[in-house]
């Protein structure tokens, strides 16, 4: 016997006795034990002699242990209704004969289903208690959207001026969905007890449009919240820039690489102005309400996917028409609305070259330029004045400073 053999037959007796001693922790209380440390070792070693024997042997070992499984099924099924301890042991077999070809991965996966057994009690309650329906939905969603709809969708333009392409633009889907997920989860974690920080970041991962009208409502009923408000807001907003930044990633790598220094600086400017805010506030004498259990919104992601082809299609007509300055025109305006959907029109225009790089980057900065002022105006239209100057003193920082640095690099 060579030392890949003994390696191979050692690590799948480690299997077993692993396996073994979670299952026999788990039944520590003298409960029934289908199949206990001894059981999965005696497997273990049985089903990694029979791989060495041949596949006949293997098959054989394999279909005798499935018998047993069985036939401890039907033995202990009134006082221990589930299929665990029986699958567990199959497990153990079919790892155990993996080990003698490949004993790296099979120690690996010996560990994760011992992990898995293990984990029992928490998974349960993870499942049952902590995670809602709805965010299973959700999950379900997101996962269904990125392995299912995005493979099926084609890679080349469906309109005439090339700038449709369906994979890409559900692609930028599933990153907000994604993002949207994400927060959620971070959220969760933490837990809104935080404070407005907290839920004023990862709530613009869904609308930093929604964070400043939200947090200027609350300005209204507890002026005393107003600085943390402020700050919860642009760090809103911050999390909208860097999900933009991601968006005009996957789309124009090219794009970023030469817009990196502005957005930097712009993301800069926010997060020092909300710094000075929540250090102004200080300890917040209440706390934000509990987040909605709710990931993302897929209406909301759809329209989006829309908004996006809609500024694609109309964009690329103008340019034929009036050239570059205008789809800036139309990405601008779109911008008072939905900035994600301009800045991806833009860097979908800029990587398909229907778009300068010079009058890409100016749009990109125009973009925040026109999205600060609408969010402004919206800063001061919910909130109190002192809200209202706070967001607005951080937003039109950000885009000033956008603008100065694109100038400075574009030159």
């Amino acid at each position: 016997m060579d030392s890949d053999d003994l390696q191979g037959l050692l690590t799948a007796i480690a299997i077993g006795l692993l396996i073994g001693v979670v299952r026999e922790r788990q039944h520590h209380d003298g409960g029934p034990v289908a199949a206990g440390i001894r059981t999965h070792a005696m497997v273990a070693t049985a089903a990694a002699v029979a791989a060495g024997l041949g596949p006949a042997v293997l098959v054989a070992v394999v279909i005798a242990v499935g018998v047993l499984a069985v036939a401890a099924y039907l033995r202990t099924r009134t006082d221990d209704p589930g299929l665990t301890g029986e699958m567990a042991l199959l497990v153990t077999a079919t790892l155990a004969a993996l080990a003698r070809t490949n004993a790296a991965v099979a120690a690996a996966l010996g560990v994760i289903c011992a992990a898995l057994l293990f984990a029992k009690h928490p998974l349960r309650r993870f499942a049952r208690d902590v995670v809602s329906a709805r965010e299973v939905q959700d999950a379900l969603l997101l996962a269904t959207s990125a392995l299912v709809i995005l493979p099926l969708l084609p890679d080349s333009a469906i309109d005439p001026w090339g700038v449709l392409v369906p994979s890409k633009l559900w692609r930028l889907v599933v990153l907000v969905m994604a993002v949207g997920m994400l927060g959620h989860v971070a959220l969760r974690a933490v837990g809104a007890r935080w404070g407005l920080p907290v839920a004023g970041f990862f709530s613009g991962f869904a609308s930093s449009t929604a964070a400043v009208a939200g947090f200027g409502q609350r300005t209204r009923d507890a002026s005393e919240l107003t600085a943390g408000a402020a700050s919860a807001a642009l760090l809103a907003n911050l999390a909208s820039l860097l999900l933009m930044i991601g968006i005009i990633a996957t789309a124009a790598p090219a794009l970023l690489r030469a817009c990196a220094w502005p957005l930097a600086s712009a993301a800069g400017v926010l997060a020092l102005m909300a710094a000075i805010g929540l250090r102004r506030q200080g300890q917040a004498p209440t706390l934000p309400d509990e987040p909605e259990a709710r990931a993302f919104k897929l209406s909301h992601a759809l329209l989006l996917a829309l908004v996006i082809a809609l500024v694609l299609v109309v964009s690329a007509w103008l340019r034929s028409v009036f050239g570059d300055l205008g789809a800036l025109a139309t990405a601008v305006l779109v911008a008072v609305v939905e900035l994600h959907a301009a800045a991806a029109s833009i860097a979908q225009l800029s990587a398909a070259g229907g778009m300068t790089m010079a009058h890409a980057q100016w749009g990109v900065a125009a973009l925040l330029a026109s999205s600060a002022i609408a969010k402004t105006a919206l800063a001061f239209a919910s909130g109190n004045r002192r809200y209202g100057a706070l967001v607005g003193a951080g937003l039109i920082g950000m885009a000033v400073v956008c603008v100065v640095v694109t100038g400075s690099v574009a030159e």
